[in-house]
């Protein structure tokens, strides 16, 4: 009999804990849908919020490019240009926050970036008391006209959205006809039109700054076809040179970065340290190496490393490359260089070289900067003489050097210009004056350390 009274109890006891256990996990999942949609409520709170400054902006580049179209003073125009330029910017910053990624908002960002740009070197052309041309007054009237394709449709999914008929859940899904089945419908073929008059748009290229290569994603110096990752062990094999190496091991696929690269690690047959070295999928460029050893002193000079870092470029395939800046710190100098075509600077193509100062081995190479920038460029005509470009300098600018340069703008474009190199009393400088134009695009202070050259 007490054995059937506990056999009853401990049944009981399983029960009970088994109800507590089930009461738990059904809590617990409770608890995990609660969480879940309350972070999608805020989540969408933040998405609803980004989309309607992206229309608030997009209303005030609209009206603003009304108002540049008819402008009459180079004044008037300088500033409702630049109010252009910065509404486009925060547009482009808001457009940046929506979890839609499909080929209409790409060209809806394309499309903020060249009005950006183009009102900017308007506005620019406006400060220094220039007249628009008529090619450029039809130039805004069409981006005005495209601004108001933009906006309408903005507005039409905002109101699709706020009625219930479209979701964000909906936007967000990956699947290419994700418009085309299921907005498109809705907000009677909104975006699908929207797709269609940007492609007519983008047609329209602008002279220079506004071309479709400065605007797209393309990286300019990642040049061939995708390789595997059996080539670029080949291609790291041969970069090193096999009869250094002593293994090989992979580090797989880097995708979320600038450039996607099979990554290794070496082990050398004759000495201690690791080389890490990057190989970019696309082409089989090396994109970065780095070794790790310990440098012991200093014994040869800056000009031999120098010349050991052209001579390794050389080999390499990087060729025409100018120094430029060098920093020196525990034993290693890093040194810059800029490829050179028919003799103009070209600095956004850079290449990073380390060079240990004790036997002048390459200890480094990074190269993103070129393979995001370098080609053959199609130069403008120089219209400013050299002479005339120094009538805008400094008087009491001594200049050293001289010469052609291209050069990157903080609004992803690049200009040609006239480079002096100069000192005004123990100050080093380089102006850079524009050699289409004659305007003084910039100005920079060279600090000459004991340890290298830097610019502010």
């Amino acid at each position: 009999m007490k054995n059937k009274i506990k056999g009853y109890i401990k049944l009981k006891a399983v029960r009970v804990m088994l109800m507590i256990a089930i009461l738990t996990l059904f809590l617990l999942g409770a608890y995990i849908y609660y969480l879940n949609n309350k972070y999608i409520q805020v989540s969408e709170n933040d998405y609803n919020q980004s989309f309607y400054e992206l229309i608030n902006y997009v209303q005030n580049v609209e009206s603003y490019l009304a108002k540049s179209v008819i402008s009459t003073t180079p004044q008037h125009g300088a500033e409702t240009l630049s109010n252009v330029w910065r509404e486009a910017n925060l547009a482009q910053a808001y457009l940046s926050q929506l979890p839609i990624k499909n080929n209409e908002l790409q060209n809806t960002e394309k499309f903020l970036n060249q009005v950006s740009d183009y009102s900017y070197t308007l506005s620019r052309k406006n400060i220094y008391n220039e007249t628009l041309s008529q090619e450029e007054l039809d130039n805004l009237n069409e981006l005005y006209n495209y601004s108001i394709e933009l906006e309408n449709t903005l507005t039409q999914l905002a109101s699709d959205m706020e009625s219930g008929r479209v979701s964000w859940k909906q936007l967000t899904k990956r699947t290419t006809n994700v418009f085309a089945q299921e907005v498109s419908n809705i907000s009677q073929d909104s975006f699908s039109s929207l797709e269609e008059n940007f492609h007519e748009y983008s047609g329209l290229i602008y002279d220079g700054a506004f071309s479709e290569h400065l605007t797209s994603t393309e990286k300019k110096g990642l040049i061939g076809e995708d390789i595997d990752e059996q080539k670029a062990k080949e291609i790291v094999a041969n970069f090193i040179g096999k009869d250094k190496i002593k293994e090989i091991s992979s580090n797989g696929l880097s995708e979320n970065t600038n450039i996607e690269t099979f990554d290794f690690i070496i082990k050398q047959e004759t000495e201690k340290n690791d080389i890490t070295i990057s190989v970019s999928k696309i082409g089989g460029h090396i994109v970065y190496m780095e070794s790790n050893r310990d440098v012991t002193g200093e014994v040869i000079s800056q000009e031999e490393a120098d010349n050991k870092a052209k001579e390794f470029l050389e080999i390499r395939e990087f060729k025409n490359m100018k120094e430029t800046y060098y920093l020196k710190q525990e034993g290693i100098v890093t040194i810059n260089y800029a490829y050179q075509q028919n003799g103009v600077i070209m600095y956004p193509d850079l290449i990073k070289v380390k060079v240990a100062l004790d036997n002048g081995e390459v200890l480094g190479l990074e190269s993103t900067g070129y393979l995001n920038s370098h080609y053959e460029r199609s130069l403008p005509n120089v219209k400013i003489t050299k002479q005339e470009a120094k009538k805008t300098l400094n008087k009491n600018l001594q200049i050293e050097s001289e010469g052609l340069a291209v050069i990157p703008t903080e609004y992803q474009t690049e200009v040609l210009c006239w480079e002096f190199k100069g000192k005004v009393n123990d100050t080093d400088y380089l102006v850079y004056i524009n050699a289409e134009n004659g305007r003084e695009e910039d100005i920079l202070v060279i600090v000459n350390t004991e340890n290298g050259t830097l610019t502010m």
